[in-house]
């Protein structure tokens, strides 16, 4: 009997360590997490390759702080504006002249109206108008234009009353470049035409792009914004410039998900913010049968000039420029804490593989071996 034991312990022990050797999904955390030594410093204390913190409600205040990975660009709140538009360099006037003379000097015998077509105005911001000249209308109101001309006209022409319309000129119109159904050149009737009236007006953004970033355009200057961060904040829908142009583009930011992970994957950010529970939700979550839930981490490698080097860290930034971030799903704080640490781009969510994954698969091997006994 003692034989039989002696061989059934000798022969679990060969099993358990053919499983430590069989090919896992993932490492343990203890082989990801083991530092290597780079240096010594001023005290004789090693100096590692990387920085481990774990993300709880005592490190999130200092962790927050650090850089956000890749800066945003800057957004223009709503403005409301007159309703008018702006007559600008490029429009085409139409002019009609009314003048209840018997002897006109701008109208034939028998006639009342003069109709000035197609008068556009010049790269200086003025028109030609008969017994007037060169007059300046760039920047004004149509009716504080038609007003001016019809001053103007009064010390030869008594009686004229001006009817004027604009056709806006490529300064009186917006550009959608590319992202929606119908791109072009969107003429503005108004200068109070906002950013989801144009995009409107180009036929939407298709339902398949996924998290459509806005990009606007306007001289040197340019803006972003995320199209869902327009829909729920109102003002925030700009008003639209002559001139603008804009284009509505998917989101590039993407993090990974390797290891004993459901979906080992590259993400696309679904929205504006991602968090740490928000990447486990996206990635399907972690293998029960494999992951170990007090270990997985987050892979982060910052830019030199976001390090602040020191023997602490500080909230100016972190330490040095690899650093993991461990999460502990088994705890309330690590799930609550996970909820309030904001994704980078770029960051790799890894599962690691837990220590029970190599007792099943000696279980397993045991089983097999059991089976084919006699």
């Amino acid at each position: 009997m003692k034989a039989i034991l002696r061989l059934v312990v000798l022969g679990l022990g060969c099993l358990a360590l053919a499983a430590c050797n069989l090919p896992r999904g993932a490492g343990f955390q203890s082989e990801v997490l083991a530092a290597r030594e780079v240096a010594i410093d001023a005290n004789g204390e090693p100096v590692y390759d990387f920085s481990v913190y774990s993300v709880t409600r005592d490190s999130l205040p200092l962790i927050a702080n650090w850089p956000g990975g890749t800066p945003r660009l800057p957004w223009i709140g709503n403005q409301a504006q007159p309703q008018s538009l702006l007559i600008t360099p490029g429009d085409t006037l139409a002019i009609t002249i009314w003048d209840a003379e018997e002897n006109s000097l701008l109208t034939s015998p028998g006639q009342r109206v003069a109709q000035l077509d197609a008068v556009q105005v010049g790269s200086d911001g003025r028109i030609f108008i008969p017994f007037v000249g060169n007059m300046r209308v760039s920047g004004m109101a149509p009716e504080t234009a038609r007003t001016r001309i019809q001053e103007m006209l009064v010390p030869t022409v008594p009686s004229a009353q001006v009817q004027l319309s604009v056709d806006p000129g490529r300064g009186n119109t917006a550009n959608l470049v590319s992202g929606v159904r119908a791109p072009g050149v969107y003429p503005l009737p108004d200068r109070n035409v906002t950013l989801l009236t144009l995009l409107a007006l180009g036929g939407g953004v298709p339902d398949d792009m996924a998290n459509p970033q806005v990009r606007l355009f306007r001289g040197s200057s340019s803006y972003g914004i995320g199209l869902e961060r327009l829909y729920e904040t109102p003002t925030l829908d700009t008003v639209v410039q002559g001139g603008d142009r804009v284009l509505v583009e998917s989101e590039e930011r993407y993090f990974l998900s390797l290891g004993a992970a459901t979906q080992q994957a590259m993400h696309l950010f679904p929205k504006a913010e991602v968090t740490a529970l928000d990447a486990l939700a996206i990635m399907g979550g972690v293998e029960a049968s494999r992951a170990n839930p007090q270990g997985v981490l987050i892979l982060r490698e910052y830019d030199p000039s976001e390090v602040v080097p020191g023997a602490l860290p500080t909230a100016e930034g972190p330490p040095q420029e690899r650093v993991v971030f461990t999460i502990d799903l088994t705890t309330a704080d690590g799930l609550f804490s996970a909820g309030k640490f904001h994704i980078r781009e770029g960051d790799l969510v890894y599962a690691t593989e837990s220590p029970l994954g190599a007792a099943n698969n000696v279980l397993r091997l045991a089983a097999s071996t059991l089976a084919l006994g006699p």
